[in-house]
Parts: structure tokens; sequence; C-alpha cells
């Protein structure tokens, strides 16, 4: 019986369900008998994890799907976690079932329902997690999201090459009445993609500065002659980078971004940089600056 339970664990990122190890012949008594003598640890309410305690964060994401019963997966913020669109999920884990085969709510367990299984297309599965499509995933996203962190999602999923505007369109339409279809069809028309890939705070420090001094958005660390550079108005061949103390300021980086700023001049690109402190204490400034520069490439 060991052998068996350990197996099938394995293969299931360290966890299983009573509802499969039944399945496979294992009676309820007897998985009683393994968590009393240690062998098995509850997670829900019968999914449990087997062997050691410690356990990856796709068996929690997967023992919260298995905790939700038939036709469960992965859903909003949980689901943009594990296909990367994301960034981890808070302690809550959101889950959805239809209305008729799912379970109710779990502790540590967001649990949404649906009239009817999800269709075929609007699910996935990744490394055995049964998870909301990414164009579900947007859609469900689009309800609970600033909008800033919609536009964030829309754009990781060009970056993967995970966005599908067709099934997209599909998904909004197969979903008529959810909030989510009017905001993610607003963000989709109005969203220029590549301008919200930011990595640290001060970019996210200079996105602001740019929308508050009505600065068009620029593309957010992009590729250009070779090189990443955190910000470019491709028209206007107008380079800006955000100087951190930490990342910009040891030998080896002030050698290296010298030599990438003269390429880019090479090139005809123009470089302007600016550090936090510039950002925090003169932005009337900085913004003038790259105003002037975006005026005279348009005239």
């Amino acid at each position: 019986m060991d052998r068996l339970i350990y197996d099938l664990a394995a293969r299931q990122h360290g966890v299983v369900s009573l509802r499969q190890l039944e399945a496979e012949g294992v009676p309820a008594h007897v998985v009683d008998h393994r968590v009393s003598i240690g062998r098995l640890a509850a997670l829900h309410r019968g999914v449990y994890v087997a062997g050691s305690p410690v356990l990856t964060r796709r068996g929690e994401l997967l023992a919260a799907v298995l905790a939700c019963g038939n036709g469960a997966v992965l859903s909003y913020t949980s689901a943009g976690e594990l296909w990367a669109i994301r960034p981890r999920a808070a302690k809550l884990l959101h889950v959805t079932v239809p209305v008729k085969g799912g379970r109710r709510q779990r502790p540590g367990l967001r649990v949404h329902r649906t009239r009817r299984p999800l269709p075929s297309w609007q699910s996935s599965q990744i490394d055995g997690i049964p998870v909301t499509s990414p164009s579900r995933t947007l859609l469900d996203l689009a309800e609970i999201l600033p909008r800033r962190q919609l536009e964030r999602a829309i754009d990781e999923t060009h970056y993967l090459r995970l966005f599908d505007l067709r099934t997209l369109d599909q998904t909004i339409a197969a979903c008529p009445g959810r909030t989510g279809g009017a905001r993610l069809t607003r963000a989709l028309a109005e969203h220029r993609v590549g301008t919200t890939r930011t990595r640290t705070t001060l970019e996210e420090r200079f996105l602001r500065l740019c929308a508050t001094h009505s600065i068009p958005r620029p593309l957010v660390n992009t590729r250009l002659e070779g090189f990443e550079v955190d910000f470019l108005w491709p028209q206007e061949h107008l380079v800006v980078e955000t100087d951190g103390r930490q990342s910009h300021l040891t030998p080896r980086t002030f050698e290296s971004d010298r030599e990438r700023d003269a390429a880019l001049a090479v090139a005809g690109y123009t470089v302007l940089r600016f550090t936090d402190r510039q950002m925090t204490r003169h932005p009337g400034r900085v913004a003038g600056q790259i105003l002037s520069v975006l005026r005279r490439a348009a005239a």
C-alpha cells in the first residue's frame, strides 16, 4: 500500500487525495492509519502530502485543486501565478468549480463557482495541475485587479507568447455580463503592448512621473541595438535609463552603461539618465528634459 501511495504522490508534486486513493483500492481506514503514524499529513480535508511534510509551491497549488473536487481548476491570481503572468499570490488560493461538482469553501481557499464546467478551451494543465487558460485567467483577473496590474498581466502574456486575441475575444463573448469582460475589453483597446513590464520600484516611479506630466508612455525593458534599455520612445529615438544606487554604481556596471550609451548614440539615439534623487526632488525638471527631446524629435 505504501508503495502505491508514494508512487502516486511522486507523480503529483507529493500530494494525493482520498478520492484518488480509494479509486486505486486504498480504503479510507488505511489512509487514516497512515495519517496517525505520520506517513501522510493532512493538507485539506481529504488531501494529503505523502512522506516529507516539506511541500513545493506546485504541490500547494495542486492540493488546493484536489480539495475542491471534480471539475475544479486553479484560477484568478493563483492561475496567474502558475502561468507566470502574476507574482506569487497571497495566502488565499483561488479555485473555480462547477456549481454541481465542486466543494464548498475551504480554509485557505477562495472557491469561485460557475454554472457549468468550463469548456475545454478555457482550461489547461501545467505540470499536471488543472488551471484556467491564459485567456480565461485574464478575464478573471480583470474583475479583481487595478487597471495598472491588469495591463502588466496583459504584457506578460505577450512576452511569454501566451496571448491569443481571437481566443480572448471568444472567452469574453462566452461570459456575457461579467464585469471583467468590459474592463478587459477597455484595457485591450487602450493599452500599448510593452509599456508596463517594470522590474523595480524606481521604474514604477518613473512611469508615474510620465503619467503625472502627460509624457507619452514608453516601451519598458525592451531590446534595442543588442542592448536592453529601461525606457524607449522608438519613433523619437529617445532612451531613458533610471539609475538606482545599487544596480548602476559599481565600477563594472558604470563602465558597461557608458559603453552602451556610446553605442546607442552612434546609432542615432539620445540617452538620458536620471537618478532616484533627481526624480524625487526635481520631477518637473526631469519631465521638462524628456518633453524637450520628444518635441524636438517631432518637429
